[in-house]
């Protein structure tokens, strides 16, 4: 059996391999050197403040789709501070921030279906209180 592709396809499939062979001179998220926790505030903060306004968009348009792509962002981000599947030593004077980094998903899914028995009282104001104590820390570095 014979497979004829067209040049249009045989570009995609030449683009797609370019982009894989790419990928794998990137280095790992394992392999970036270790990051200065003095500056882990400032960029918590980055991190939620183009989130956030992001994550309000998607509530306002009840597109729970976003929150796929928020997932994998902040999974990626917590990777990038080595705090994702255990606690960083180094993070601990600014838990305020991990917290919030940790649960702004949750916080945005609790508002489009706030029966989940995941969206305990109070997680809204408490996710609120830590972004603030977050915000407060990185403004005094």
């Amino acid at each position: 059996m014979t497979i004829r592709m067209s040049m249009r396809g045989r570009r995609g499939v030449a683009g797609l391999l370019a982009a894989l062979a790419l990928l794998a001179v990137q280095p790992a998220r394992a392999q970036l050197p270790p990051q200065d926790p003095a500056l882990f505030p400032a960029a918590a903060m980055r991190f939620l403040d183009d989130e956030l306004p992001r994550m309000e968009a998607a509530v306002r348009a009840d597109d729970r789709d976003f929150f796929e792509g928020a997932t994998a962002r902040m999974v990626a981000f917590s990777e990038d501070w080595d705090f994702k599947t255990r606690t960083n030593p180094d993070l601990a004077p600014y838990a305020a921030c991990t917290t919030a980094v940790s649960d702004y998903v949750v916080v945005g899914l609790c508002r489009l279906v706030p029966t989940s028995p995941v969206c305990e009282p109070g997680l809204a104001t408490l996710f609120a209180r830590n972004v603030e104590r977050c915000r407060q820390a990185a403004m005094a570095r």
